[in-house]
């Protein structure tokens, strides 16, 4: 069902339309006693989502017992980057989801529909893995909440995959990547419809049912001058997500006349402090790239590839390089057989020797970015010469030269018209 809906590509969502149109929706569930926030964390700041959870906060009181970040893979968050994103929601609230061990397996999905549904790409059984806390807490509400935009692993971001991702677990999470990665970026990326979505809704139509999940999901467009946020929907079913992309859609994917020879990206350091999270840089520009194109990215965050130990050795074991050789190495080594979400990352984070991508990190050395196999460039010096105060999104003239700039690429997805075709 919707509860509320209110949104259009010219459309700004202010602060108290925010707070009412939520309250709107709240007020239509009904009362309800125990209630889990599920928002995303900091790398998702311009979601909107913790506004949102505040909100929800000042509506239920104490009856909010539990707010729960869907870290899925990622660091817990601080205190500092609570604080940031949340407000005054108090700090005792928030639990830290833990991807390995806070664990309740709600079924599986069979392996010959997985299989189905990649085209024969994976033939693996699927867990509908949750946090520990949804189904032994007691709940009567379950409010997920967060922002739908183009995704690299599930084609578009959000609603269910919060549940399952987000709070899911390591062998959930393995597979589900992979399964986007061997199905292809590129076929995927901008898409409702993918085989990780349809893998994620039979997960909701078959196990989840019994959890009383209620989505608030917001589109967020980026402007000359911040962010304008395009749409809020609230419903407990697949309708609100499908609205909110469509919207996501044409507010968030910006589709190119032709291919671009030079593309520097930005990642702002207090949401992109490693390759896991700043590839975005790479995922959401790869479409749009002109081959033996040049993708720059300054990233002052930036002081490790991983955001797990473990994902982050394994990336500085194998390195960025290409399907054909990473699948071979899933195929020979178990490391990365046991953490395919880790083999999808490398697949992702490639160019597949098509473009050069060249990071400007804050805190890693020249060694380090080399050995996972980009190339490396001086951050000071480059910042010199493309100067984020100075560049404004979209084409800019830099020495002579044509350069196209992103200041957050987790903001939407761009691709040459000829190498996306909607479905």
């Amino acid at each position: 069902m919707l509860y509320y809906s209110n949104a259009g590509e010219n459309v700004s969502l202010s602060s108290e339309d925010l707070r009412e149109g939520l309250f709107e929706a709240l007020a239509a569930l009904g009362q309800r006693e125990k209630v889990l926030a599920i928002p995303p964390d900091i790398t998702r700041f311009y979601s909107r989502a913790g506004e949102l959870t505040r909100y929800a906060h000042q509506y239920y009181d104490d009856r909010m017992t539990d707010i729960l970040p869907a870290l899925g893979t990622h660091f817990a968050m601080s205190a500092a980057e609570i604080k940031r994103m949340f407000g005054d929601v108090p700090l005792d609230l928030f639990r830290v989801h833990n991807w390995r061990e806070d664990l309740a397996t709600l079924g599986e999905v069979p392996a010959d529909f997985v299989k189905e549904v990649s085209k024969g790409k994976v033939d693996f059984a699927w867990p509908a893995q949750v946090n520990r806390l949804l189904v032994d807490g007691g709940f009567d509400l379950i409010l997920s909440i967060g922002q739908v935009v183009p995704h690299e692993v599930v084609g578009m971001a959000n609603h269910n995959k919060n549940i399952f991702i987000g709070t899911g677990g390591a062998e959930g999470i393995n597979k589900s990547h992979f399964l986007g990665a061997a199905y292809g970026m590129e076929n995927m990326m901008g898409r409702a419809d993918t085989p990780v979505r349809r893998v994620l809704n039979y997960a909701s139509d078959h196990f989840a049912r019994d959890l009383p999940i209620v989505y608030a999901l917001t589109v967020v467009e980026a402007t000359e001058d911040g962010q304008a946020v395009r749409g809020l929907f609230v419903g407990d079913d697949a309708e609100c997500f499908e609205l909110a992309a469509k919207l996501s859609l044409k507010v968030n994917f910006q589709m190119l006349d032709e291919p671009l020879d030079k593309v520097v990206v930005y990642l702002e350091p207090g949401e992109f402090k490693s390759t896991w999270l700043g590839n975005k840089s790479v995922y959401r520009t790869r479409m749009a790239m002109a081959d033996d194109g040049e993708l720059i990215v300054l990233a002052p965050g930036l002081k490790e590839f991983g955001e797990d130990p473990e994902i982050d050795r394994l990336i500085r074991k194998y390195g960025y390089v290409g399907t054909e050789k990473v699948l071979d190495l899933v195929d020979k080594n178990d490391d990365l057989k046991n953490n395919l979400s880790a083999a999808a990352h490398l697949i992702h984070g490639s160019s597949e020797g098509r473009f050069n991508i060249t990071y400007c990190p804050g805190h890693l050395s020249e060694e380090e970015i080399e050995s996972v196999n980009f190339q490396y460039a001086d951050l000071n010096e480059m910042l010199k010469i493309y100067d984020p105060a100075k560049l404004k999104d979209g084409f800019n003239t830099v020495d002579g030269e044509d350069v196209f700039y992103i200041s957050n690429p987790a903001m939407g997805l761009w691709s040459w018209k000829d190498r996306f075709v909607l479905r």
